[in-house]
């Protein structure tokens, strides 16, 4: 690449068009596409026949950036006034510039609550549809614009099938995943390895993106009803549980040349967790993982964190792991985003590091998962 990047956003998203089903989606899934519906409360719903995807909230406000800041009433909006820039990509490039912002990769909207879907081939319809839309809104800006496959991990061959359609067709350079259990199934299963082969073989970042509660397990929301309390829990804790199982559970030493990244779960737990992990694997009482290299050091070679613009813990953890292992993200443009700003924000975070520290944590981190040379 030719371009010089040392602004990268790690984790922003886009809105999907309501049309975008119609449009992409294969005739033959076409009239079991979702719809948005405005349920008996007023809410917009997103509908799949029966099923209610996502967050009982409502998606009308998921595309209100700003309303972290009270600039934005998200509660009162629709989903269709969502920012402009995440349904279109030439009003999304001068939101970057505001920001000094390189580049962007990027991930659903809707979309997140794709791993809920039941039925294997509705699930495959609905992820080609969208990584076709996804490829067109990217494609204007190649260089700064850069789309994550979505993949139906409901079937495993689906997976790799999508994978490989995403990677050898329309030129993308990763794939996301929910941390929580497909078909019931812990993400270390057996039953995957062949999907991570795949990911080695195709050089394809994954990234585990949680999306709330959704109609897939989550840990949590038994035990606490506040959108709040299971928004902290279940981002956090989910991605936790899918590092345990891609570290701990050996998928990551098993497939050593596998990129991992865990986003939009926060970055300070992974110095405790790392810690723990290798604490149990020094301690032959508890080291019943059979694994061969201690965890942090898996960590080191093959994964990637992203923290959020208000964690004060960044600068010392950019130490302990390495900058190149972090990642920073807007989570442009939902509700809860940093925006405008965010680059700023890191920058206070980073004051005193040095400027290769700087680097590792704006850009260097994004470029090694992501495969950006």
């Amino acid at each position: 690449m030719s371009r010089v990047y040392n602004r990268i956003d790690s984790d922003g998203h886009i809105l999907e068009p309501v049309t975008l089903w119609n449009d992409y989606m294969d005739p033959a899934f076409r009239d079991r596409a979702p719809k948005l519906i405005i349920d008996e409360d007023g809410k917009e719903k997103l509908f799949l026949e029966n099923q209610v995807l996502g967050s009982q909230q409502g998606m009308g406000g998921i595309g209100g950036v700003g309303a972290r800041q009270g600039v934005i009433k998200a509660e009162t909006m629709k989903y269709e006034d969502g920012r402009p820039g995440g349904f279109d990509p030439h009003k999304r490039i001068p939101d970057m510039d505001l920001d000094g912002i390189d580049a962007a990769f990027l991930y659903p909207s809707m979309g997140l609550f794709s791993g809920a879907v039941h039925d294997p081939a509705l699930a495959g319809a609905l992820c080609r549809a969208y990584n076709r839309w996804l490829a067109d809104y990217c494609k204007p800006y190649p260089d700064r614009l850069f789309g994550i496959a979505m993949l139906p991990m409901q079937d495993v061959d689906a997976a790799i099938k999508e994978m490989t359609f995403a990677r050898q067709e329309l030129g993308m350079r990763g794939g996301f995943l929910r941390p929580n259990p497909y078909n019931d199934r812990l993400i270390h299963d057996p039953v995957y390895d062949s999907f991570w082969s795949a990911a080695e073989d195709l050089d394809f970042a994954i990234g585990f993106h949680e999306g709330g509660s959704s109609g897939m397990p989550t840990v949590g929301i038994d035990r606490f009803k506040g959108r709040g309390a299971q928004h902290i829990i279940s981002h956090t804790m989910e991605m936790m549980l899918a590092c345990l199982s891609m570290i701990w559970g050996g998928v990551c030493e098993r497939h050593p040349k596998l990129r991992v990244g865990f986003l939009e779960s926060g970055g300070g737990w992974i110095a405790p967790w790392l810690d723990r992990m290798d604490r149990h694997f020094d301690d032959q009482g508890f080291n019943d993982s059979g694994l061969k290299n201690r965890p942090s050091d898996i960590f080191r070679r093959q994964c990637w964190i992203s923290f959020e613009p208000v964690e004060g813990s960044l600068g010392v953890l950019a130490d302990y792991i390495g900058a190149n292992k972090i990642l920073w993200a807007t989570d442009y443009p939902h509700r809860d985003g940093f925006f405008p700003g965010a680059p700023a924000m890191i920058e206070k975070l980073l004051e005193n590091a040095s400027p290769e520290t700087r680097h590792g944590v704006f850009a260097g981190g994004a470029m090694g998962f992501y495969g950006l040379n």
